[in-house]
């Protein structure tokens, strides 16, 4: 069997981008790990939280609960903080994953590869699908690190099908579901680019259809963050399956067209 390390920006990115790869992995019995850069600090701040706990302490919690749902081995954190949406005065602070060093970073992603030894990184793609200074962030480090690794993993990103989406996007107007205009892949994200990636682009599409149910109670681990994740909890399972019964990924230095498939 083999390990496949998945790095995301903040807890809570794995349930909406990668968990149905991370079940499925571990339910074939390969060694899952999910590495964190960042606590979370900018998410939203739940009415319960407790007056001794922090944000970061409910955010990394939630997220060990959730990768002990989706039998994840073991959870890292680089120990950054959060940066904030683009624009935020967040971005500034000294100890945020923005003003980190790219080389410090992925230095300490290095240590981490070096002690788990992945066959597979998985990362984001070149705009951290939609813009967030973390996801940017997260893909040049993991990017770096990658480089660096020796023996060198497979490396592949994490990406949303745009012209899928787009599609589910113009059924479900033309089937007169309300509130669809802030899901339009073509409008501009944080950065002012259109959500994820071409599906032209795009390398492996992963069939996680039998991991739908799982992925939904991982993504309800994360209860704090309501906007990001009760509005999908929502969906009928039809809807929610429509949206995340595959998963999307960038093999780089691959130029093949899209491929169902698997990591291994």
């Amino acid at each position: 069997m083999a390990t496949i390390m998945f790095v995301h920006a903040h807890p809570d990115d794995e349930g909406t981008l990668t968990a149905g790869s991370m079940i499925r992995a571990a339910e074939e019995g390969h060694r899952v790990i999910v590495v964190f850069a960042t606590h979370g600090e900018h998410g939203e701040v739940p009415d319960d939280l407790g007056p001794d706990e922090t944000l970061a302490q409910r955010r990394m919690a939630e997220a060990q609960r959730a990768a002990g749902l989706a039998g994840v081995a073991a959870v890292h954190w680089l120990g950054y903080r959060d940066s904030g949406m683009v624009g935020w005065e967040q971005n500034r602070h000294p100890h945020c994953l923005l003003q980190a060093p790219a080389e410090e970073a992925a230095g300490r992603l290095l240590d981490l590869i070096a002690q788990e030894q992945p066959d597979v990184l998985v990362g984001y793609d070149w705009h951290g699908n939609y813009g967030h200074p973390d996801h940017v962030r997260v893909h040049q480090v993991v990017r770096r690190a990658a480089e660096l690794a020796e023996p060198r993993p497979r490396l592949f990103e994490a990406t949303m099908n745009r012209d899928r989406l787009r599609r589910q996007y113009e059924s479900a107007r033309a089937s007169g579901v309300p509130d669809t205009e802030g899901f339009n892949p073509d409008q501009p994200m944080n950065d002012g680019n259109p959500l994820g990636t071409p599906e032209a682009e795009i390398n492996l599409q992963v069939d996680v259809s039998g991991q739908v149910a799982r992925r939904r109670e991982v993504m309800a681990c994360h209860a704090s963050q309501v906007t990001d994740i009760q509005g999908w909890l929502e969906l009928p399972p039809e809807a929610y399956a429509a949206v995340f019964a595959t998963e999307h990924y960038l093999e780089v230095g691959s130029s093949d067209p899209m491929r169902p498939g698997w990591f291994f």
